[in-house]
Formats: structure tokens, sequence, C-alpha cells
């Protein structure tokens, strides 16, 4: 039975971190109100410093609301020990009054760190200077302890929802990472949307990587990036969906009756651009040669696309990572033939057993 906050709770009942007492275990129960809010379950920081007062009120009701675990701290240092710990979903500082060092110190630390520097900082603020202040030494949010109840949990949600989509993108290509992807193709499984699950990889990037170096790398990346969003976006629209599993791993997804146009435009494309990646003399002899993991030379052609696809026409499947993972195997397969190309998964349930090479390729 999930723990159930309150939404009154204050955050004086949250305990002190640094009095040894227990947090409150996470909670995922809905909380009852007029209007229904998206719980989640995490773990949410909060400094209290330099004031015997207790937050605002609506920023306590707020805290309640989120059926977080809380954890209350009293010096700077002891936020950043956390946050390393156990990367909290938000940090809420008190820099009201003589906190306001304290505060500046707290959120310089956590946004300096690699590990912490995601993590959303909100600082409670007596007026418009301290502020401005707080948005100089890295603040994701500022509360006015004034501000009214609206504009509190506006902020604050608003807060949450950067985290999450800022976490939830990749950093090279800024598309939708594994989460997105997971959520999208159970949305449309529940939707019962008849579609196409297609994972794109690139053959012989390491080695491309490794001549070339990671910018150019990263470079390529964001081009086939753009290639699929193009294509993707110019046949299906709004109809279609990207997103960048890592590396040179993608999975984009489109209505059925879109797989050749899509994956016709892609490979020409991509096969179009890619030998302006390389170099004048690896361009004309079409490959180059390179060291295996063994340190022995051998001859690499340049890079391709193979993309594996699976669908719901003739299969039924229960969860997203059941579709995911047969286009997966269609892509080892498409990998284990030269060139750019797609193959398509045109098997029904019954004949799942017999292995992948019953797919259409093109």
């Amino acid at each position: 039975m999930p723990h159930r906050l309150p939404p009154d709770t204050m955050l004086d009942d949250a305990p002190d971190a640094s009095s040894g007492a227990p947090s409150e275990p996470r909670g995922g129960a809905a909380i009852e109100g007029a209007r229904v809010r998206t719980v989640r379950t995490g773990h949410l920081v909060v400094l209290a410093v330099a004031t015997a007062a207790p937050l605002p009120t609506e920023v306590a009701r707020w805290i309640g609301a989120q059926a977080l675990r809380r954890v209350r701290y009293t010096a700077a240092d002891q936020v950043l020990d956390d946050a390393l710990r156990v990367r909290p979903e938000a940090i809420i500082v008190d820099g009201r009054g003589g906190g306001a060092a304290e505060a500046a110190a707290a959120c310089r630390r956590v946004k300096a760190d690699s590990f912490t520097g995601i993590v959303p900082v909100a600082v409670v603020v007596d007026d418009a200077l301290a502020a401005r202040e707080a948005f100089a030494y890295g603040a994701d949010e500022v509360l006015r302890s004034d501000a009214a109840a609206w504009e509190v949990e506006a902020r604050l949600d608003a807060l949450l929802r950067r985290a999450a989509r800022d976490v939830g993108v990749h950093p090279t290509t800024r598309l939708p990472g594994t989460p997105e992807i997971e959520a999208e193709l159970g949305r449309r499984l529940g939707a019962e949307e008849r579609f196409a699950a297609c994972y794109a990889d690139l053959d012989h990037f390491k080695e491309f990587n490794d001549r070339y170096g990671y910018n150019e790398g990263d470079r390529v990346i964001r081009m086939v990036a753009r290639i699929l969003h193009d294509a993707v976006k110019g046949v299906s629209g709004e109809a279609g969906f990207v997103g960048h599993i890592g590396g040179d791993d993608f999975l984009f997804i489109v209505p059925l009756d879109d797989v050749a146009p899509v994956c016709d435009i892609i490979v020409e494309t991509f096969e179009l651009l890619t030998p302006y990646q390389y170099s004048e003399a690896d361009r004309r002899a079409g490959y180059y040669f390179g060291k295996d993991r063994r340190g022995q030379l051998h001859r690499v052609p340049l890079m391709s696309l193979s993309i594996g696809i699976a669908t719901n026409e003739r299969r039924r499947y229960t969860e997203a990572t059941q579709i995911s993972r047969l286009a997966s195997e269609m892509k080892t397969y498409a990998k284990a033939q030269p060139g750019s190309l797609y193959a398509v998964d045109r098997r029904t349930d019954a004949q799942a057993e017999g292995g992948p090479r019953s797919g259409d390729e093109g």
C-alpha cells in the first residue's frame, strides 16, 4: 500500500537528515483534491538554513502534493553529498533572510558537478534583487516568498517538466531517448494503431570514429539524425516519431503504409551524403585500412546504414520491449548483408520460430 502524503503537509513534518531520523517512505498514491495531479516517486532534497521559519505555505503544499521522499538539510555540504549518492529529482533551497550565502554555495556546488548538474534547483527568495542574484549563481527557478499559489505550483511543475525533458533527450542530437521511445511504442500499442518500429544502425561507424575522431563521429551522428527526422516528418508528418537510443543506434516509428517511402528516402539520402564525410583519398578508394581489436590491419568499407523493421500487421505484442527487440533482431539480419538496406519482418506469430530470414529487403 503506497504511502499517502496529504496535500497540506508542511515542510516541518519532513525529518531533518542531520538528526538521524528516518526519512519518509516513497509514495505513489494520487493526491485527493479538486485537480488530479501527476504523482512522482523519487527523492526531493530541501535545504533550510539561517532561518527558523518554515518555507512558505504554498511551497510546502506543493512538496506534499508530489508524494516525493523528502530529506531536509541545514548545510550546503550535506546537500551535495546526498545528491552524489542518489541523484534527486529536485532540490529546493531556502535563500531567505541570512541564508543567501549558504543557498548560493549549495547551488554552485550542485551545478559544478557533472553528475548532479542536471538536477533542477529552485531557490526561495524574499525580493526581486535576491531573485536576480539566485539566477546569477545558477538557480533553475526562483520562488518569491510572497508568490501566489498558482505561480508557485506552475513554476515548480514546469521545473520538473523541464528536468524530465532534459534527461529524456540525447545530448548529441536532442532527439527523444530510450524512455520516450518506449513510451511512444507503448502508447501506439495501447491505441491499437498499425505501425512499424524501425531500428537504424550505422555499419563501420566505430572504425570511422577511430580514424577521424569523435568530433567527426558526432557530426555524422547528427547528420543521420537529420536525415531520419526529415524523411519521417516529410512523409508521415505528426504521425511519425524519431528517437535516439544512443551512439549510432536510432529508432523511428511510422504508419505501416509509410515504411517503404520513408526508408527509401533515408537509404538514398544516406548513400548520397556519406562519401563526403571522408577524405578525398578514402572517398575515391571506397575504403581505407584500419586496425581490428587484435591490432591487425584490414580493409574497412565506407559506412552504410542498416534498418530492421518490425510491425504489428501480422503479430501481436503486449509490451513495447517486444517490438523493439524484434526490430533490433531484424537490424542484425540487415547488417549481415552488404550495403545500406532495410529488412522488414513479414512473419506471423506462428512462424516466429524460424528466425528473421523471412524478412523482405529494400
